[in-house]
């Protein structure tokens, strides 16, 4: 899966923080404090509550940065999350867990519409945040690696 860490999917990033709000299944950018977009989302296939260990299906909580770009993987571009942080990692070893990582923004599985995933109307990832390709083709181009992004319930 060829990503880039630490490189800008578009030179210009013309967002400065992009907030996830669990329960309304939405995705907003903010540039400024005021929002510049919002999305519909899907989220993982057991949203409730903070991700804590791998493969629960639930998308994690808390204050992280976009950390790479995905040009490449079984979903139409992405951006990657930097889960898990250290309080992630620490709270995972307490419990004797593994966190889990690879938690992205992603498009929809390569081949398949979102109809077929029920985009729009389920939550379908492991864990990730999904919109529709044209959204991710779109969050690509606005929103640089290095980006924070806080994901609340």
């Amino acid at each position: 899966m060829p990503w880039v860490l630490g490189t800008s999917a578009s030179a210009a990033g013309s967002v400065d923080l992009v907030v996830v709000e669990k329960r309304q299944r939405t995705l907003r950018l903010l540039r400024g404090g005021h929002t510049v977009r919002t999305y519909r989302i899907a989220l993982g296939f057991n949203p409730e509550g903070h991700k804590s260990r791998e493969g629960d299906g639930q998308t994690p909580e808390g204050f992280y940065r976009i950390d790479g770009f995905v040009a490449e993987s079984a979903y139409h571009r992405a951006l990657q999350i930097s889960y898990p942080n250290a309080w992630d990692r620490r709270r995972a070893m307490e419990a004797g867990y593994n966190p889990g990582g690879q938690i992205m923004i992603h498009g929809l599985p390569n081949g398949v519409s979102a109809q077929e995933v029920g985009h729009g109307s389920e939550d379908w990832t492991n864990g990730c945040i999904a919109v529709t390709n044209r959204e991710i083709r779109e969050l690509v181009a606005l929103v640089a690696v290095g980006t924070p992004i806080l994901i609340r319930k």
